[in-house]
């Protein structure tokens, strides 16, 4: 876009590298030009300039008056076609590798940290276990051993035919219906080992360009500079394994605990050693868990191989063991009730809740020493965090078992008197009768925000009008924008609701499983002889709750898919999403990737090439979810490149939701800490920003604070004769386009140290060191930025559009 006031005239070589946020951009709207070219990078990120700018470098003369303007694009990082909504199905894991990072700051207390991480590990192998038995559910207990054993569920479908119990068929048999069944269950967990190495080949794997050694124990350095931070390969690689071989584990433990009560003599002898087996598995699946966490003060380039390697391997031989023996034929073994091991769910949903208890613990000892007001529950956001994940795996699964037997029942209602389907375990229906509880619980916080709103918009209308106190008052005018501010700070409620849902989540969670083993009943059979009102009540709930949990399933999933196809729904959920996928998979190697992982070792490169080649100025203005993308680069430069780079943030959510939300990494000391290493910092923001926000670093050490006067939103208030016609509230959108950026931009460019000399070689070729200058490619040649495994490819003369 271009510049609203006049750029710089002194300093020599300056260059403005500019990073989007969410919900994507096109080189051209970020550069404000139709034509623009490649410089380096691919289709999945890259770097682009203007045709005109492409030989910038050897033209210093051209560009006194302004920085070159180039455009680092990386929205297909997070988005792309339909299918990547996919993704969404694994959200429980995104969350709750959230929580990994959510931790709060600590100093001296490794014992602590370490604890912390080994619980939300094992809360995130939890899921993975919750997912698959889910699966398991749906394949093996309700299609597999009651609908293909009883006649009237099968004989009404076609495609089930062949396992019907009653057609006499080879296939027929309880074990070998289990046996054949168990393909799905595997086949998901196959699926998700594929997907995880898939990315783990385009993100993890990838060396980022740095040789720095080891950081020392005692070295000040943050977390997110440290070498090792952005490479994640090692633990990805182990806890893929681990994860790999866990899913297996249950899909074969499933399948174990079908013919247990029917074997004897041989078959009771082999089944009690493949039991064993898989416990002795399964241990070896909990120490890889817990042994080892992320290495983040070296560049860590080993995977380990060997045990961790043959683990899925050795579940996976387990697995055909185990289903060989269950389709060993039993003469007189019939299929009725449901499948032998249901009570998985209750263990599980305790277990869960048991290890968020015990992770809100230490995360207490954690933030005690030194407890930061502006954190977000007061250090619980990761303990509220992993219990959202818990409820969202919940949900899922037994949407997933509600929605199936609905399917497969037909018209009846599974486990009522004239179905021939027994259901899901109890437990899934008591967890889908609480979900109408749980929704009724919120409405009271809800009601109280809008209230709250409602009257914020009223008490701010003075301020407003003394924003604009040289124009005309306009009751309209002024409410519409008063009411902007008030939706704006709605986002600081965020951990208001939070707090409420997990709590309220986690009592429900315990409540449902008292229920379920106390009765043995769904909801609405154990209070049939309760008064007719409760009874009424309980079956009412049961009824709403399987609808509800079921349709939500379903919505979900339509949503998300339309969420990666339109750009309107995508910037609705986009920075959620985009916080998710921000962090590396620490906790869970099948949630989504970490683009992360290749965009800041993309801006390192970009600016160190840069300013090493040409000795010239640069800025990096960030927007929104590129602020913290900028940041996180900013962090990862020399001392000597730091020295002439200048960060411009707007719209950014660094300190107003990674600050509060992950302290240990964006917290106060962490951003004071960035103030000081980086050469000059300014911060933009809007009191209409639902998004952004100051980022409250005052002023030391000679240094300005780096939030800037908050920028009046709307720029003019009415009708003027520069702005004839009502100018729109923007909120956290366009803030090139007032006057203020290019006035900092401007600011900050002229705070830099002037650009080193560059000398003329004998054949004319401008060089500062010998080397040759950061432009981009010309004639075929490979571009000065670096190679990272193929992906930086030369594109000069290629336009992008």
């Amino acid at each position: 876009m271009s510049p609203a006031t006049p750029a710089p005239e002194h300093g020599g070589a300056a260059l403005e590298l500019l990073v989007h946020g969410v919900g994507g951009a096109t080189p051209q709207s970020m550069l404000d030009d139709p034509r623009t070219v490649r410089v380096t990078g691919d289709e999945t990120a890259a770097v682009h300039r203007r045709a005109e700018d492409l030989d910038a470098e050897d033209h210093p003369e051209r560009y006194a008056a302004r920085p070159v303007p180039e455009a680092y694009v990386w929205s297909h990082l997070t988005s792309g076609d339909g299918a990547r909504a996919l993704w969404l199905l694994l959200l429980p894991f995104m969350v709750v590798n959230l929580a990994h990072w959510m931790r709060p700051p600590a100093v001296g207390r490794p014992g602590l940290v370490r604890l912390y991480g080994v619980l939300v590990r094992l809360l995130a192998l939890s899921l993975t276990v919750l997912l698959t038995a889910a699966v398991c559910e749906v394949a093996l207990d309700l299609t597999a051993w009651q609908c293909a054993g009883t006649p009237a569920c099968a004989d009404g479908r076609a495609w089930l035919g062949f396992l019907s119990a009653d057609r006499g068929g080879w296939w027929s048999g309880p074990g070998r219906r289990l046996a054949l069944a168990a393909v799905l269950p595997a086949a998901l967990v196959g699926l998700l080992w594929y997907l995880s190495h898939r990315t783990w080949s385009a993100y993890e794997a990838q060396r980022p360009p740095t040789d720095a050694a080891a950081v020392p124990a005692g070295d000040p350095r943050p977390a997110l500079g440290r070498p090792g931070f952005w490479y994640g390969r090692r633990l990805v690689a182990r806890l893929r394994a681990a994860h790999t071989a866990a899913g297996l584990l249950t899909v074969a433990a499933a399948l174990a605990a079908a013919p247990a009560r029917q074997d004897t003599g041989t078959l009771a002898t082999g089944g009690l050693a493949l039991r064993a087996a898989l416990v002795t598995c399964g241990a070896l699946v909990l120490w890889a868990v817990c042994g080892r966490g992320r290495s983040e003060r070296r560049l860590d380039q080993r995977v380990e191989r060997g045990l961790f390697t043959r683990l899925p391997a050795a579940a996976l031989v387990l697995l055909v063991l185990t289903a060989v023996h269950t389709a060993w034929t039993r003469p007189g073994w019939h299929s009725a009730g449901t499948l032998p091991g249901n009570a998985v769910f209750g263990v599980l949903t305790l277990a869960q809740g048991g290890l968020v208890v015990a992770l809100g613990a230490v995360a207490l000892l954690l933030q005690r020493p030194r407890r930061d007001p502006r954190t977000a529950l007061a250090g619980l956001g990761g303990p509220a965090t992993a219990m959202l994940a818990c409820a969202l795996g919940g949900v899922m699964s037994g949407g997933v078992a509600q929605w199936v037997a609905d399917w497969l029942d037909g018209a009846a209602t599974p486990g009522s008197d004239g179905s021939p389907l027994v259901g899901p375990p109890v437990l899934l229906s008591w967890q889908a009768s609480v979900i109408p509880v749980l929704l009724l619980l919120l409405l009271a916080p809800a009601a109280l925000l809008g209230a709250r709103t409602v009257l914020a918009g009223r008490r701010l209308r003075t301020a407003v009008e003394a924003d604009y106190a040289d124009e005309s008052p306009d009751p309209v005018r002024t409410g519409q924008i008063a009411a902007s501010r008030a939706r704006a700070s709605l986002t600081d409620s965020a951990p208001v609701l939070v707090a409420v849902v997990a709590a309220t989540a986690l009592l429900l969670g315990a409540a449902s499983v008292a229920g379920a083993w106390s009765s043995d009943a769904v909801p609405g059979r154990a209070f049939s002889g309760a008064h007719p009102a409760i009874a009424a009540l309980a079956a009412t709930t049961q009824a709403l709750g399987s609808w509800m949990i079921g349709f939500g399933f379903l919505l979900f999933v339509t949503w998300g898919r339309r969420a990666y196809r339109d750009a309107s729904a995508r910037r609705t959920i986009g920075i959620l999403w985009d916080v998710g996928t921000f962090w590396p998979r620490a906790a869970h190697p099948f949630a989504p990737p970490c683009y992360a992982e290749r965009a800041v070792p993309d801006l390192t490169w970009r600016m160190s090439s840069w300013t090493r080649h040409t000795g010239g100025r640069l800025v990096i203005s960030g927007h929104s979810q590129g602020s913290v993308l900028a940041a996180a680069a900013v962090w990862q430069l020399p001392s000597a490149t730091r020295a002439r780079v200048a960060l411009l943030t707007y719209g950014s959510p660094l300190e107003r939701l990674y600050g509060r939300w992950f302290p240990a990494y964006f917290g106060p000391e962490a951003l004071r800490g960035l103030h000081r290493a980086v050469h000059c910092w300014t911060n933009l923001h809007r009191a209409t920003d639902p998004i952004g926000g100051p980022v409250r670093v005052p002023a030391e050490d000679g240094r300005p604070a780096v939030d800037a006067p908050v920028l009046r939103d709307p720029v003019a208030y009415g009708r003027t004769r520069a702005h004839p016609l009502p100018e729109p509230v923007l909120g956290h959108s366009d803030y090139q386009a007032d006057p203020a950026f290019a006035s900092c931009r401007a600011e900050l460019l002229d705070r830099l140290p002037p650009a080193l000399p560059r000398q003329r070689t004998p054949d004319g070729t401008a060089e500062r060191g010998g080397s040759r200058p950061d432009g981009p490619d010309r004639g075929g040649s490979r571009p000065d930025g670096p190679d990272r495994g193929g992906t930086d490819q030369g594109s000069s003369g290629r336009s992008s559009g």
